[in-house]
């Protein structure tokens, strides 16, 4: 039974939480617009070891959300959870920030297609499309969003979310066009998903990965 703990930090949002078996155990995570993942992260996985009462040492693979999001946060994502694969010698499992968001948000509402929007600054998001099977039927984009960005997948009912969503409502104004808002990628979302690449040993080269920025960092 595959004890992962999964890293997310391509947000405001830093969040840890602990799997067995693609079930969270134990999680915590802050979302401020501050930044602090540098002084939260490890803190933060230390309380959910702690939490759930398991030593660290016993963790056997490590999920790191990878992106696309904040520059900052996902160098300091990924270097942690390289800094714990090396040290617990056990491999590192990359999930794609926007699918994880896209499976979690499939289980809780049903629609044809769901599309996960990271705030990007200015009118710019990072998105995909996704249908109710978690499968891409639009690859990742750094979108500049305006009224006829995704008017050809609007023939079908789409919910937009994530923090780069909010700024979206009055542009993209049509009936299949759904919002819901209040929603950050976070740890907890990648259990299922890390529990399958562990299970298919998908792992990443942990001395070669790099997150997924999309965009090169100004």
């Amino acid at each position: 039974m595959a004890l992962i703990i999964g890293i997310e930090t391509a947000t405001k949002n830093c969040s840890v939480a602990l799997f067995k078996n693609g079930i969270v155990i134990a999680e915590k995570e802050h979302i401020t617009d501050s930044y602090t993942h540098s002084e939260q992260l490890t803190v933060f996985i230390q309380c959910v070891m702690e939490s759930a009462n398991i030593s660290l040492n016993k963790v056997e693979a490590v999920a790191l959300s990878m992106g696309p999001g904040s520059y900052t946060g996902l160098r300091i994502g990924t270097s942690t959870a390289k800094g714990l694969c090396y040290a617990l010698d056990v491999p590192l499992i990359a999930i794609s920030t926007l699918k994880a968001m896209a499976f979690s948000m499939s289980k809780n509402k049903c629609s044809a297609i769901y599309c996960p929007m990271i705030d990007a600054r200015r009118m710019e998001v990072f998105s995909a499309l996704f249908d109710i099977n978690n499968k891409q039927i639009r690859g990742v984009q750094a979108d500049v969003v305006d009224v006829n960005t995704y008017k050809e997948f609007l023939v079908n009912e789409i919910i937009f979310f994530g923090d780069g969503s909010f700024k979206c409502k009055e542009i993209i104004n049509h009936k299949n066009a759904k919002f819901v808002d209040g929603i950050y990628p976070s740890a907890k979302n990648l259990g299922f998903l890390a529990k399958n690449k562990f299970k298919n040993n998908d792992f990443e080269d942990v001395a070669y990965f790099e997150p997924y920025y999309l965009k090169d960092f100004v």
